[in-house]
């Protein structure tokens, strides 16, 4: 007896590769109904026909429904997978615009331009986790890949949600290594340690044998271009930082550019309009290559072997976000952190791992102490917790530029903070 996969978020530009992933896992992943809900109508439309003759093409067994009732969509689904984004491109334009212009950064899950984003999306994942809990299979999961996800899956395990959060950095690093070393993907095993869009690789093993300090000492330089590190930070760190570890690391950079007026945002609202002009095609029945550069390599592969591995409880191991649960000592056991998890039926087992050195533990638990606050301020609506989130951010911390920030930043998403901005 197959099971019901709900996909809130749908119409995503991603949802192709989703489908691809679960089709080319039936073997393991018996999927009676596939549901992709989306609220824009246009978007759930050629989305699904594009999704619809991928899985014809590979002669998938399930059935795929194409809805915009949410509560249909929920109802008796095994594993409701969160790929939203509240306010579409255009809120996130704001969010790498707007922060630059106090002299700091702005980027869609990090920084000022993160904290905007969790404020619109907390709530609204919330809401529907209690749709979820209402009205879906017993024990159903709940998997998150909404930006930012560390935060969003914060406020989901403090809530009591039974979630896991899922990001594609670390799938998209070991797939380069693998492809690097000539290996299959699955021999190769990270050492990934820190927040989600705050980790580091430690160790990257192949067949158990750690190859980064080797290729550390060949070329440190060249595998920080693989992040786009500054020249030198690796061979310091004697690990490999992830590619939003520059905001911090390189500062002044990449400050410079967006001030310069370069945008992710225009380039995907590109790259969007693009690919769904693609996806009406009716005799497109595969993603196209442009896909690729959408950015979320991976993504599809990583949420597909993750539910797979909690439906058969393979036992492999997986980069996610769940509660540390003592993984990373100095950490509280409630904090959400990204590391590697045995998965099973019961869900995520976090692997125990070394303290995390001096050089990059303060940083960690910094960024964690603003997560924390961001999460109440998403949930309160309460400014002076707002304040204080954006004081601990790292990449802000100046009273005067959060107290003008903030308000800016409110006034900005006024229609999608109720919260902030009741009646």
């Amino acid at each position: 007896m197959g099971q019901k996969i709900a996909v809130v978020g749908g119409g995503s530009t991603y949802t192709p590769e989703l489908v691809e992933g679960f089709a080319n896992r039936a073997a393991r992943l018996q999927v009676a109904e596939l549901v992709l809900f989306d609220i824009d109508a246009d978007r759930r439309a050629v989305g699904g026909g594009l999704a619809q003759r991928i899985l014809d093409h590979l002669d998938w067994r399930g059935r795929l429904t194409v809805t915009g009732d949410q509560a249909a969509a929920i109802d008796g689904a095994s594993f409701v997978l969160i790929q939203l984004r509240v306010g579409g491109q255009a809120a996130r334009f704001v969010d790498e615009t707007l922060p630059p212009t106090f002299g700091t950064i702005g980027q869609e899950t990090t920084g000022a331009g993160g904290f905007a984003k969790a404020l619109r999306t907390v709530p609204v994942v919330l809401d529907i986790a209690e749709e979820v809990g209402r009205r879906s299979a017993p024990g159903a999961w709940i998997i998150d890949f909404t930006n930012p996800v560390g935060i969003v899956s914060q406020a989901l395990l403090d809530e009591g949600h039974r979630a896991i959060g899922l990001c594609n950095v670390a799938i998209g690093l070991q797939r380069r290594f693998a492809a690097q070393f000539g290996v299959p993907p699955e021999r190769v095993e990270l050492e990934h340690v820190g927040l989600n869009h705050l980790s580091w690789e430690r160790a990257v093993k192949v067949d158990g044998v750690d190859r980064l300090p080797g290729l550390l000492a060949e070329n440190a330089d060249a595998v920080g271009d693989m992040t786009g590190m500054p020249a030198g930070i690796t061979a310091i760190l004697g690990m490999l930082p992830s590619y939003y570890l520059r905001y911090y690391y390189d500062f002044d950079t990449a400050l410079a550019e967006q001030q310069a007026g370069h945008t992710r945002a225009e380039e995907v609202m590109d790259i969007e309009a693009r690919l769904l002009e693609l996806y009406r095609d009716p005799a497109l029945a595969e993603k196209p290559k442009l896909l690729e550069s959408r950015g979320g390599a991976f993504y599809s592969e990583a949420a597909a072997q993750l539910i797979a591995s909690l439906t058969d409880g393979a036992g492999d191991l997986q980069v996610v976000d769940v509660r540390n649960d003592g993984a990373l000592p100095g950490l509280p056991d409630d904090a959400v952190v990204e590391v590697p998890a045995i998965i099973d039926r019961d869900g995520a087992h976090p692997v125990r791992l070394a303290p995390l050195e001096p050089v990059i533990a303060g940083l960690v638990e910094s960024v964690k102490a603003y997560e924390r606050l961001a999460v109440r301020a998403a949930i309160s609506g309460d400014r002076r917790v707002a304040s204080l989130a954006l004081l601990a951010n790292p990449l802000v911390g100046e009273w005067p530029m959060a107290d003008r920030l903030l308000g800016a930043l409110l006034d900005a998403n006024r229609t999608m903070l109720p919260r902030f901005f009741p009646g």
